[in-house]
């Protein structure tokens, strides 16, 4: 009985993975729209990530990270694991980290194939500018 209550005690005092909301990272008033050649996607818990190479104002390539939900709700929206390959040219928009790395939040997200698949969290806003 000790060593099951003991069990218990010390996975619930783990740590959790970190989790926030859109709020605690991104900045609604900073909307961005880049089109690039993805190096990676990583379809992960608690959340997927989407990397990009796109050229910046001055035509150099620069290296983007795009938060997305998990993988559940980007099934529910039409996702499919391995949507996206290396070399896949896609256009993303979303809102830039408020620390100004060049990390965002995915909204929407134009697949190869054209279709539009939002990416965002649920507490990702859906129009830009609101």
């Amino acid at each position: 009985m000790r060593k099951s209550l003991f069990a218990v005690l010390l996975l619930t005092a783990m740590p959790a993975p970190a989790h926030h909301s859109f709020a605690a990272e991104y900045d609604a008033d900073k909307f961005i729209t880049l089109t690039g050649t993805v190096t990676k996607f990583d379809w992960t818990n608690p959340h997927s990530w989407l990397f990009i190479e796109a050229k910046d104002e001055n035509g150099n390539v620069t290296p983007w990270a795009f938060e997305m939900s998990a993988p559940g709700p980007l099934v529910r929206r039409g996702w499919r694991r391995g949507e996206l390959k290396e070399g896949d040219v896609v256009t993303i928009d979303g809102f830039r980290a408020k620390d100004g790395r060049n990390v965002a939040n995915a909204r929407m997200v134009t697949l190869p194939d054209g279709r539009k698949l939002f990416g965002g969290f649920g507490s990702t806003p859906r129009d830009p500018g609101k």
